[in-house]
């Protein structure tokens, strides 16, 4: 299924459910190991899997004994700066250098020092 084609809620789970079932079975790992590494129920692991609504917390930890906690960057990516943000910032950049501070301002014509 892709996601795209079917965007029911219940069908996003059901989807959900099957893939980290696929998961568990390509590590051969059973759903009570499953549950037992990411500090859930047995029954928690079942309902996810049967495409069951579940706290959002249980599916991370799912997911992170699952190994796969960075694929969320994939499914919601930091967010670029968009242009008007950027050109916004723009006037905070610095642009130049600023003078030495401490230096002295004199009106005397400049010279190596050299002359006594």
């Amino acid at each position: 299924m892709n996601f795209q084609s079917e965007n029911s809620d219940d069908a996003v789970l059901k989807e959900l459910g099957n893939r980290i079932a696929r998961y568990r079975l390509n590590r051969n790992q059973t759903q009570e190991a499953l549950a037992q590494e990411a500090g859930v129920s047995e029954r928690t692991v079942i309902r996810i899997e049967q495409g069951h609504s579940t706290q959002l917390t249980n599916l991370i930890r799912i997911v992170r004994a699952l190994h796969m906690i960075e694929n969320f960057e994939t499914l919601i990516p930091t967010p670029a700066i968009s242009p008007i943000q950027q050109m916004k910032m723009e006037g905070k950049k610095r642009k130049r250098a600023s003078s030495i501070s401490g230096r002295k301002k004199t009106n005397a014509p400049w010279s190596w020092g050299d002359e006594g």
